[in-house]
């Protein structure tokens, strides 16, 4: 970013987060990203403080930073999206299950690193075979 920005309206909307610049770009983030921003109350997302990096909601303890907004990434897609929209998912477990490091699986799920198709597809499996084992029980 090569200036600082300026909030002029902050607003939430069909699980995403708003937010309308000072020279008028509309720029948005899925709330997917943040789980205690989308667990939040209406009165807790709207009691947050702006600072030169920022946006902070106290009483939850999250966080976003203006540059996020400006990520490729607003909403998570493949494997980021299976397990932020599937908490119930261990990414230890799975990732001690497929003999992968856990890091490595959770920089995919943050979209920090990107999985090659092959091991997406990997990991997809692993999950259906997890899915499957549940279901025959």
């Amino acid at each position: 970013m090569e200036k600082e920005l300026t909030i002029k309206k902050l607003w939430f909307n069909d699980d995403k987060i708003f937010i309308l610049t000072d020279d008028g770009q509309e720029l948005w983030q899925s709330l997917l990203w943040y789980r205690r921003l989308q667990n939040a109350t209406e009165k807790q997302r709207n009691t947050y403080t702006v600072s030169c990096s920022g946006i902070h909601w106290a009483e939850i303890d999250e966080d976003i930073s203006y540059e996020s907004f400006f990520y490729d990434n607003s909403e998570p897609t493949g494997i980021s999206r299976l397990f932020l929209t599937h908490p119930e998912l261990n990414v230890s477990a799975v990732a001690r299950r497929m003999g992968i490091q856990q890091s490595l699986l959770s920089a995919y799920i943050r979209g920090n690193k990107k999985p090659s198709a092959a091991r997406e597809n990997e990991i997809k499996q692993a999950i259906r075979k997890i899915g499957a084992e549940l279901a025959s029980i």
